[in-house]
């Protein structure tokens, strides 16, 4: 697989996986989090807000490696 192939699909899955993510840590925030602390609160917008990243971090990694000569 070529890298402009592999960046296509990368591209598609990240933006996949941000919008999942997003609509879950909202659906989350809505069910669960209507009446917690602010701190707690707090500590999972900042958990939920940058926990995308991890599952993002192989993704990336594919795509940028090399084509095989």
């Amino acid at each position: 697989m070529t890298i402009r192939t592999r960046k296509l699909i990368g591209t598609v899955g990240l933006l996949v996986l941000v919008c999942a993510w997003g609509l879950l840590a909202m659906a989350l925030a809505q069910s669960v989090l209507t009446n917690i602390n602010g701190w707690i609160a707090a500590i999972f917008y900042v958990v939920a807000g940058l926990g995308w990243v991890l599952p993002a971090m192989p993704l990336i990694s594919w795509m940028s490696r090399p084509d095989r000569v």
